[in-house]
């Protein structure tokens, strides 16, 4: 069946007819790229009768791929099945299978993964005698990894190489080449360097490929580093028929080696080259559209082209200031809630924000209000390994019997404590029955382990010892126990992006601690409060004191105890604005919107890396379809610390009829009750009283409600029957199935099910059926 071209816009059929010669198409976001590519290509097997086997079409993930393979199925039926789609790597790799002869290699050579590679690594440094503490892998890693995407051969890198690490990585990467070739394996980044290497220094076989393949298409253009992009213009050089696709303004990944300089220069590159400019949209309505030109027009780097789109402007984009981050992560549940209400799907909403570090508070806030969420190329704050290593720690200091705990963090960060130590430690444990911290002990005298080892184990087991004899303030231990540890030195050695990250996300968990001593600084006296017979008595039950690490910990479990998605499957995205590329959301919220944040402070002073970051909004601007909701905060505690910082510039740059703004110093704004704006105050089993019943996990902002403050404590509506109790009771209500509640953002509910500290509500509003933590919730229970 031929295609239909005339269902194509204009530039849209100019892309697909010009056939011959180079081609720039900058397709704008939502410009329907991808059917021009399959519509192209469709075209030049049906109407100009060219070979399937004759076009390759390179994208830049599997998934990408897989999608055009799919389509062209769908427009020229099984015949797409001898044409090249594959990303480049796979490209490299059929290209490589064939000749790997030529190269000193056999045809059977295996690619090593990130963990094989890893492994090589730490052989090689073993070897050559490298510290890793002084010179991380992950360090070395990257910065072979990026000589090798700008084609740097080790010769040319040892000569380059002025600085310790870039020495010694010289050393390690000749090492790793020959370590290589002796295994018949190429790593991920080898494919790009010896397919380059093949069709440079082999003729013959570059002439057969440029032969063969007569049009060539690369998608994501604006994503290529150097070494893809000199096989690129080696395979093109024969016919000349090369169509690159790609959006400037959508160029992100520099820190993976990403150039934009190739689509920047690509007419310089191909004088003789046709450009058409992709500008019609079919995602975003207008005003999204005016948000994201405005924005994205500051930027001197760029091809100028401006989206536009037939549909009707939409709603304007919310502007949200809000007192602070526990306030911005309610407003936006809030919110969420009232689209749902409105008809709209969890799943076509999603939450971005500019570093991980930020998922903590968000995700707090949703599973205060019920909202379920997943994580999507990221994982839950307390899952991610760094932030499971600091609690392996803590659990270590309160409970030294804790194996699952010790094992984790015995060689975390590297101490040189390998398997076979660690192995002969639990011997020691089996045989005497021991706990394996003290049979770590043992290990420190065994004359069959190495001086070193002893020293290093010595040295862990002295490091938990002492940090049980820590004393003070919650947060300044918990900041010793990680400094002694030696977790943020270690991590800030390997210099890369992810290394950074996971730092951000342990100064974020200081944030955590603060947040727990704060909630919890009053609970203490309560060990200490008489009974009603005028004795101290014991503690009521689930009252955690603000200075214990074991509460500590014990909150921090129960909190992340709680399903995040609803039976049904639907939950809310949250993501990175970095994971958000190429996807699409009715409704988008972008947190974290103020300078130092977004734009980050590691940008800030230089003027690429701020262009980068405002593409990077861009990116996050046309994501959404129909709303678009940006917030920031007055202050922040972030990273552990608490900051003002200016609302974001890109904010700024959004012209202000586009925006409606509400929150802090505007009329909309009013806080009662859980959500009281400016408290600090937290989670678990601090019940106040709030009209005819307790509140759970919120206090008012002055913490007396409960004791005696009616007035604020009656602004929920309250009736007869509200007993003025303490926080002691409070923390002994219980909840049965049939029990009545009210909760901020849902109204009244029904409990439906108890579960242990989880409770099955349903409400009335919804007719929805939430799972909440008992004391977690901001829920009132009515009537007693």
């Amino acid at each position: 069946m031929p295609i239909d071209i005339d269902t194509l816009n204009g530039p849209q059929r100019e892309a697909v007819l010009t056939t011959e010669g180079p081609l720039l198409v900058l397709a704008g976001a939502g410009s329907g790229k991808t059917r021009v590519l399959t519509y192209r290509i469709a075209h030049l097997i049906d109407d100009l009768g060219v070979a399937p086997w004759e076009i390759l079409a390179i994208t830049f993930t599997n998934k990408a791929a897989a999608e055009m393979r799919e389509r062209l199925m769908g427009l020229v039926g099984p015949r797409s099945r001898g044409m090249w789609v594959s990303t480049f790597h796979s490209m490299c790799v059929r290209i490589l299978r064939d000749d790997a002869e030529r190269l000193g290699f056999t045809r059977s050579f295996t690619i090593y993964d990130t963990d094989d590679q890893k492994r090589l690594y730490k052989e090689i440094m073993a070897e050559l005698d490298i510290d890793p503490k002084r010179f991380p892998v992950n360090a070395l890693m990257g910065r072979i990894s990026q000589a090798k995407n700008e084609l740097i051969v080790p010769g040319d890198f040892e000569r380059q190489a002025v600085d310790p690490v870039g020495k010694v990585a010289a050393r390690v990467y000749a090492r790793l080449q020959e370590r290589l070739k002796a295994a018949n394996a190429f790593d991920f980044d080898d494919l790009l360097v010896y397919a380059f290497l093949l069709l440079k220094n082999h003729p013959d076989v570059l002439e057969a490929y440029q032969r063969r393949f007569r049009y060539i298409m690369v998608d994501e253009y604006q994503d290529t580093n150097h070494a893809q992009y000199e096989i690129t213009r080696l395979l093109a050089a024969g016919h000349q028929n090369l169509m690159v696709v790609g959006d400037d303004d959508q160029s992100i990944y520099s820190w993976r080696g990403a150039d934009i300089r190739n689509i920047l220069e690509f007419e310089a590159d191909y004088p003789a080259a046709a450009t058409v400019k992709l500008e019609q949209n079919y995602r975003s309505v207008g005003n999204i559209l005016a948000a994201a030109n405005a924005v994205i027009a500051n930027n001197q780097h760029r091809k100028a082209k401006r989206l536009f789109t037939a549909s009707e402007d939409g709603d304007k984009i919310e502007v949200y200031l809000a007192a602070d981050e526990r306030d911005e992560g309610r407003w936006i549940a809030g919110e969420i809630e009232r689209r749902r209400a409105e008809g709209l799907s969890y799943d076509d909403m999603a939450v971005f924000y500019r570093t991980n570090a930020q998922s903590r508070m968000l995700e707090d806030m949703l599973l205060r209000a019920g909202v379920p969420y997943r994580i999507v190329g990221g994982t839950r704050f307390f899952d991610r390994a760094e932030i499971r290593d600091v609690m392996a720690y803590l659990t270590l200091v309160v409970n030294p019997a804790d194996d699952i705990a010790a094992k984790r963090v015995i060689n975390v960060p590297r101490r040189g404590i390998g398997k076979t130590t660690i192995e002969r430690i639990e011997q020691f444990a089996r045989e005497l029955g021991l706990p394996f911290m003290d049979a770590a002990e043992l290990a420190v005298v065994d004359p069959d382990v190495r001086p070193a080892t002893q020293r290093a184990v010595g040295e862990f087991t002295a490091l938990i010892k002492t940090a049980r004899t820590y004393e003070g303030e919650l947060r300044r231990v918990i900041e010793m126990i990680v400094d002694q540890a030696g977790l943020i030195e270690a991590l800030e050695a390997e210099n890369t992006d992810e290394a950074r990250g996971r730092v951000e996300n342990i100064r974020e968990f200081m944030g955590v601690v603060e947040e727990f001593s704060q909630t919890h600084a009053d609970d203490d006296a309560l060990y200490e409060a008489p009974t009603a017979d005028g004795e101290a008595g014991e503690a009521p039950a689930r009252v955690l004191r603000g200075d214990s690490m074991a509460d500590f910990i014990e909150w921090v479990r129960l909190r992340t105890d709680l399903d995040t998605v609803t039976d049904d499957g639907h939950a809310v995205t949250l993501m990175t604005v970095h994971s958000a590329k190429g996807l699409e959301f009715d409704c988008v919220f972008v947190g974290g919107m103020e300078e130092s944040l977004f734009p980050h402070m590691n940008s800030i002073g230089d003027a690429a890396s701020i262009e980068e970051e405002r593409r990077l909004a861009y990116v996050a601007i046309t994501r959404a379809r129909k709303r678009l909701y940006l917030t920031c905060a007055q202050q922040r505690q972030i990273f552990g610390q608490t900051s003002s910082n200016p609302t974001s510039r890109f904010i700024q740059e959004i012209p202000a009829e586009l925006r409606r703004t509400s929150g802090l110093g505007s009329a909309g704004f009013s806080g009662t009750g859980w959500e009281k704006r400016g408290s600090r105050r937290g989670i678990a089993g601090s019940g106040t009283e709030a009209g005819e019943g307790r509140v759970f996990g919120r206090s008012s902002a002055s913490g007396s409600a409960g004791r005696g403050d009616r007035g604020r404590a009656g602004r929920s509506g309250a009736g007869a029957g509200a007993r003025d109790i303490g926080k002691k009771d409070a923390a002994k209500v219980t909840f049965a199935a049939g029990d009545v509640v009210d909760h901020k953002t849902f109204g009244r509910g029904k409990v439906t099910k108890v579960d242990g500290d989880t409770l099955h509500v349903k409400f009335a509003k919804t007719g929805q059926t939430k799972k909440l933590l008992k004391d977690y919730a901001p829920i009132v229970k009515i009537g007693g």
